[in-house]
């Protein structure tokens, strides 16, 4: 993992030089949360100008980059940095509260992020996302590994937005994914077991729910239900 970062920072500079202003690792590479079956190395960069041709230069860097199984990274100019935490303050709270800098000046701290509008965009994420994976369920096969597949692929999402959840209620959240799946569990009277069962078979932990995988999606799915009524409910109240 450390190889390949420090040569992204080396083709990124080769690339655009001296425009290129910061490189920061996030997510649960930075966080200490990183599972390699699992997670990506997510990397920003922040640039002083952005155009096509800045765009033409990174790309051997960026392919690079996605040959080694890792996503594109994320590119802004510091200015669209700053105007962005209105409608990606989950994701700039995100980036803020575990990020890693590998090259400049971090200004990531000193970024401001609106927390009522971040209230609006977890009721959204929340609701978009118990959508999405209803969809999912819909479109595909009904088999155990198909369905265990489909809350492995969304059980971080839920959980980072459970944590959210969280913030936007005026907790501190806890660090880990159980923790937090635990703390609002507890918060609006949910059960976690279907979420803990997910958990584990992404750790490598066999678990119940490999022998029923459709009641543990049953499960999975009326505690996420549950979090965005709630939440709707509860954001909705005058503050």
């Amino acid at each position: 993992m450390e190889k390949d970062l420090t040569e992204l920072v080396e083709k990124l500079q080769q690339a655009v030089g001296a425009s290129l202003k910061l490189v920061v690792l996030y997510g649960s590479a930075a966080s200490g949360d990183y599972q390699p079956q699992h997670s990506d190395l997510n990397v920003l960069c922040v640039l002083e100008r952005l155009g096509a041709a800045e765009l033409e230069k990174l790309h051997p860097a960026a392919a690079w980059w996605a040959r080694k199984g890792h996503p594109a990274p994320l590119v802004f100019t510091l200015d669209e940095l700053r105007h962005s935490a209105d409608v990606f303050a989950i994701e700039l709270l995100d980036i803020k509260a575990s990020h890693r800098p590998l090259f400049g000046e971090d200004v990531l701290d000193s970024l401001e992020v609106p927390m009522n509008l971040h209230r609006q965009q977890v009721e959204r994420e929340l609701r978009t996302n118990v959508i999405r994976l209803r969809q999912a369920f819909l479109a595909g096969p009904r088999d155990a590994p198909a369905l265990q597949q489909l809350m492995n692929a969304s059980v971080s999402t839920f959980a980072a937005l459970f944590r959210h959840a969280l913030l936007a209620l005026g907790e501190q959240p806890p660090e880990s994914k159980r923790a937090v799946v635990n703390r609002i569990a507890v918060l609006l009277e949910l059960d976690p077991a279907a979420f803990h069962a997910v958990l584990d078979v992404r750790e490598g932990r066999p678990r119940s729910c490999r022998e029923d995988v459709l009641a543990t999606f049953g499960s999975y799915l009326v505690a996420v239900t549950r979090v965005a009524e709630e939440m709707d409910n509860r954001l909705a109240e005058p503050r």
